[in-house]
């Protein structure tokens, strides 16, 4: 548990972070805790490093008295190989987006997963999930799978462009989740899939600023189902708004980015923060970002 005369000092390891709202969102609770805490992006881009350079900005951060680090794109999977030790769901996922230094080691975890089920279940109780479709199996689309396993759902659809991504990924699920159904399919069965299913996700940047779009046609949704969203900025894509039109309920995209936020801030200090408090200031970060708009990752 930390205490107060306790400092931290925290880094986030990717490309294109340096204006990350998970900086801010971090100082900020901890302040309202009485922490001393740095957080401090590594932008890859910025110190012209590549992401397979994440051992060597682990080791260095360790030597200068970092505590820990999110891992974000591009380094999620490239880290592993620097890992002392890696938690069960991290290690089921193949990615890391938490590292924490305690005596010298380094130890990843992935809250990414986390993140997004505390969402289901804090926003979506009750909702149903015999079947879900979900488009999208990168790395924001693995923890997503395992998390919607993890809570319940009996049989699901993975849809990618990249089929083979998307093959792969419902063997590992299907191996780690027996007594599931998890299928890959080509986009071209959304129009099948989305009427039958419970809910449908969407793990792709499709509705991101500048990827504009929904990446299933909304005319194939109706009021039963539920949708969800991984992308945050905006936090009202284009999926949310045309769901909530057609009245089904919606999980966006800020709720993953904060509870990920949540658990690695616990990690990291052992201290339980006020998920409300940071969702609000989220959103605040969020009105202000959206005024002056800029190319953000989907978070760490």
């Amino acid at each position: 548990m930390s205490t107060v005369s306790e400092s931290h000092l925290v880094g986030l390891i990717g490309a294109g972070i340096t204006a990350s709202l998970t900086p801010p969102m971090h100082e900020t609770e901890a302040a309202h805790h009485g922490l001393h805490y740095l957080y401090r992006p590594v932008d890859l881009e910025v110190i012209g490093r590549p992401g397979t350079d994440v051992g060597e900005l682990l080791r260095a951060g360790r030597d200068l008295g970092f505590n820990a680090f999110n891992i974000t794109h591009p380094c999620k999977q490239l880290v592993l190989a620097h890992l002392d030790e890696v938690s069960p769901a991290a290690a089921a996922l193949g990615a890391v987006n938490t590292v924490l230094v305690r005596d010298g080691r380094f130890i990843g975890h992935n809250t990414d997963q986390s993140g997004f089920a505390a969402g289901l279940t804090t926003e979506l109780p009750g909702a149903a999930r015999d079947t879900v479709v979900q488009i999208g199996t990168g790395g924001a689309g693995s923890a997503v799978a395992a998390a919607l396993l993890s809570a319940g759902v009996r049989t699901l659809h993975l849809v990618d462009v990249d089929r083979t991504r998307a093959a792969e990924r419902a063997a590992a699920l299907a191996a780690t989740f027996p007594g599931r159904e998890v299928v890959a399919a080509p986009a071209g069965a959304l129009p099948e899939l989305v009427p039958a299913a419970d809910g449908v996700v969407n793990a792709t940047p499709v509705g991101m600023q500048h990827h504009p779009g929904t990446p299933v046609d909304p005319a194939l949704l109706d009021g039963r189902q539920w949708v969800a969203d991984v992308v945050y900025l905006p936090v009202d894509t284009e999926l949310v708004v045309a769901a909530r039109a057609k009245g089904c309920r919606v999980l966006d995209g800020g709720h993953m980015a904060v509870g990920q936020a949540v658990d690695a801030f616990r990690l990291i200090t052992g201290v339980v923060p006020d998920r409300a408090r940071m969702r609000e200031h989220f959103l605040q970060l969020l009105a202000a970002r959206q005024k002056a708009p800029q190319t953000a990752p989907l978070g760490p």
